[in-house]
């Protein structure tokens, strides 16, 4: 009787542990082992085997907890009914609360507009990714992804940033909950970032011109917008923006659907400048700007990258080398060709002329050699047929010496006189390093709008040298004294 009595106060000790422990699966335990403690000395009398049965807690293995099984079928229960409950909400007509927070998100009024560009390259600003770029609206960073890991949720986690603009779908969503935001009040934000004009649009662009006014209460005429020198590009912006505004190039780009289309061969990186070209012309001509002023960022990374960094940000160019390379480059990429195909750019911009061109005799040879050369079929007259982009014009050389008030006079030339080299009289002697030509050009057809090139600029062995003569333009009125054989 001791004995049991002793293994009965160990029981009930070992059960106060396991009931501290388990909780309510404890209880079942600890009523089995009082039944198999009362069993053990009738049906198995061996000492040994209780002493077994009575070793500590730490000894043996912790049991498996029980469940209930009872709790496991309410649980079911629950699920199931809550199933028929979404589809009846979803039948009746009712909105789920995913929608109720599209329609209605609290952090609209969080969005900072001032700080919103998207003139920029659309990559984010951590990994320098363009896969799944987003934009905070409320810095206006870019930032990559949605999910739980992304820089963009770890950013809205961290700065309290919650409504985010996917750059590619124009999408708005709020982070970190992660549902769509359905709002009209956003609509101006997508329009500053992917501009679209109608036909009447465009067509009443240059009928109905009136200022705009900005976000931040600036106004501009729209098309006259200033760009953005982000280094050394202002030779490339004096271009793209007198190309800007001419009409016909303008309304060709301010439609995308009018070179979208457009096959090119697989890997052709050249159609990327067509595509930057039109979203700068459309965001040039926006009349619903957050800003007065437009950086062509994305449009000079595209000229570095199809001119194998020829024309560069951060390097000083020339604006007629690149205005000659880039309307080559744009023609190219549009699908035209040098003689069979044209485009947008050689229906606004191509002309044609004659090119009489004459070999000299070497100036130190005697006179009658001379003479006897300028029989030889070598030194006659040939003539060809060339077509033109542009037409670069020479100013007269500048005065070395002051005039008698000790001072210099910057000289003035009108524009007819320099224009008087494409006459088909007016010759001009051109010199290699080895030969010399007499050569005289001759227009025979004119394109609809005309681009003159001057040339100031000179350049010998030490330094460049610019011409400052003044060149005087007609602004009302004909001109007269003009006498060129043209056809249109």
């Amino acid at each position: 009787m001791s004995g049991r009595s002793k293994r009965e106060s160990r029981g009930s000790t070992r059960g106060k542990r396991e009931s501290e422990s388990r909780g309510s699966s404890g209880r079942v335990k600890r009523e089995r082992d009082r039944e198999r403690e009362t069993e053990a000395p009738s049906s198995r009398g061996s000492p040994v085997r209780v002493k077994r049965e009575v070793e500590p807690v730490s000894a043996r293995e912790p049991p498996t907890p029980v469940v209930p099984p009872v709790r496991v079928k309410r649980e079911r229960e629950a699920d199931e009914d809550s199933e028929p409950e979404r589809e009846v909400r979803a039948k009746n007509g009712r909105v789920d609360s995913e929608d109720r927070r599209s329609r209605h998100c609290p952090y609209l009024d969080t969005i900072n507009r001032s700080v919103l560009d998207f003139d920029f390259e659309k990559l984010c600003s951590i990994s320098l990714s363009h896969i799944n770029a987003y934009a905070c609206l409320v810095c206006g960073k870019y930032f990559q992804g949605r999910g739980l890991k992304s820089h963009a949720y770890i950013h809205s986690v961290q700065f309290s940033h919650h409504v985010f603009l996917n750059l590619h779908t124009l999408k708005f969503y709020c982070l970190p909950d992660n549902y769509e935001i359905i709002d009209s009040s956003l609509e101006d934000i997508t329009y500053v970032l992917k501009p679209t004009f109608t036909k009447q649009q465009i067509a009443n662009l240059d009928k109905q011109a009136k200022l705009s006014r900005a976000y931040d209460g600036t106004t501009y005429l729209p098309g006259i917008v200033g760009l953005n020198n982000i280094k050394a590009n202002d030779y490339a912006n004096a271009v793209l923006q007198a190309l800007s505004n001419v009409p016909p190039l303008r309304n060709y780009f301010l439609e995308e659907d009018n070179y979208k289309n457009i096959k090119r061969p697989p890997g052709d990186i050249m159609f990327l400048l067509v595509q930057r070209f039109g979203e700068l012309m459309r965001k040039l001509w926006n009349p619903r700007n957050f800003k007065a002023h437009v950086s062509p960022h994305e449009m000079l990374q595209a000229v570095v990258l199809c001119s194998k960094k020829t024309f560069q940000i951060t390097k000083q160019g020339d604006g007629v080398d690149f205005m000659s390379w880039f309307l080559n480059a744009l023609h190219s990429a549009l699908g035209g060709t040098k003689k069979k195909k044209k485009t947008i750019v050689t229906d606004v911009f191509q002309g044609s002329m004659r090119i009489f061109t004459k070999k000299l005799p070497h100036p130190d040879l005697p006179a009658e050699e001379k003479e006897q050369l300028l029989h030889n079929d070598e030194y006659q007259e040939t003539m060809v047929e060339s077509t033109f982009m542009y037409l670069t014009l020479d100013l007269p050389t500048a005065p070395l010496y002051k005039d008698e008030k000790e001072q210099l006079i910057i000289p003035q030339v009108p524009l007819f006189n320099i224009l008087a080299k494409f006459n088909g009289i007016t010759e001009k002697e051109y010199k290699t390093y080895k030969e010399n030509f007499l050569k005289r050009f001759q227009l025979t057809k004119l394109p609809p709008y005309l681009i003159f090139c001057i040339k100031r600029f000179t350049k010998n062995n030490f330094f460049v040298e610019k011409n400052p003569t003044i060149v005087n333009f007609p602004i009302t009125g004909q001109a007269n004294g003009m006498n060129y054989k043209t056809s249109r």
